[in-house]
């Protein structure tokens, strides 16, 4: 009987363990970075998987690069926790033991670069090994069992908007749409930013096809009855969360207050499927400023990297010294 490798076993671990964040499921990484782009750090004992952590690999002008794929919030490790009892220096010594399994499992690499979920706040072992730390932010709201006391939440700003869009503008919105009218609607969002779009249509319709056959994402699109999609909203969700993953509005129709009302329809949808709502945040100001109008609470999580290639620490170098002046 052959014997499974650590992807192989991950692949059936990562459907059976709920509190595994859907980025790091098998299949979303297979849908987003493709079935032979990534692997995964396993550290087995007695039968039973302790932690994983499983990353992209790609090659970038020669250079062998570990990451996360678009559209992917976070990678990071998992760790099987301890029982309830086993106090806090048992916790951290069997930490540190886990991570140094799975960096030592890490192929060669010339630069390393993940999010890691917000619920894991011990990075040390990581330090010890030469890797760098950068905290971010996201925005959740930790509890949706009580609707009433979540629109309480609100800032007055994103109330109004809500009320604005249906009492004056008279949105409905809509779950039922086609992904190219989200598409196009997401589209407007980084022509009005001067930006382009940082992943392809068919990269977000490979995703969307793999989870739709998981049952895990809606779009949400706010129509006016003349039939104008004002602004729209994708979202994505495991048993422990939802995730604001991708949004956009036309910029003639902003001041509707439609994206508001998305979000809160989104809101109250998701409700029914899991406990929380993460806006994924942003460390851009007018972002922020937006998602932390919805009462969300502002959370670190950590941005982990190292540069092992002398050229790109040069580059880097000189990066932080021009940012300096």
């Amino acid at each position: 009987m052959a014997v499974k490798s650590a992807k192989e076993l991950y692949r059936d671990f990562s459907v059976q363990e709920e509190s595994i964040p859907i980025f790091s499921r098998a299949w979303w990484l297979d849908a987003t970075a493709g079935p032979e782009n990534w692997d995964v750090a396993l550290v087995v004992s007695g039968g039973q998987i302790k932690a994983s952590m499983p990353y992209m690999m790609r090659r970038r002008f020669g250079l062998r690069v570990l990451s996360q794929p678009a559209l992917t919030q976070t990678l990071g490790p998992w760790l099987r926790p301890l029982k309830e009892s086993a106090g806090p220096a048992k916790k951290l010594s069997q930490d540190q033991e886990l991570m140094d399994e799975l960096i030592a499992q890490l192929p060669r690499f010339d630069y390393f670069n993940q999010n890691w979920h917000y619920s894991l706040t011990n990075w040390l072992p990581f330090s010890w090994r030469g890797f760098q730390q950068t905290t971010c932010y996201t925005y959740v709201i930790n509890d949706l069992r009580d609707m009433g006391k979540v629109w309480a939440g609100f800032h007055n700003n994103v109330r109004r908007n809500c009320k604005t869009a249906t009492e004056r503008y008279r949105i409905t919105i809509r779950e039922d749409l086609p992904l190219n009218d989200y598409l196009a609607l997401n589209r407007m969002t980084f022509q009005r930013q001067g930006m382009e779009v940082p992943y392809p249509d068919d990269y977000v319709r490979r995703l969307d096809a793999a989870c739709e056959k998981q049952n895990c994402r809606k779009t949400y699109i706010a129509v006016d009855p003349q039939g104008r999609q004002h602004a729209g909203c994708y979202v994505v969700w495991d048993s422990n969360s939802a995730y604001g993953l991708m949004n956009g509005s036309d910029p003639a129709l902003r001041g509707s207050g439609a994206l508001s009302l998305c979000f809160w329809h989104a809101i109250q949808d998701v409700a029914r499927v899991t406990r929380k709502f993460d806006f994924e945040g942003s460390m851009l100001k007018p972002v922020e400023h937006f998602v932390r109008r919805f009462g969300a609470i502002q959370t670190p999580y950590f941005n982990i990297s190292k540069t092992h290639s002398r050229l790109l620490r040069a580059r880097h170098a000189l990066l932080a010294t021009v940012r300096d002046r």
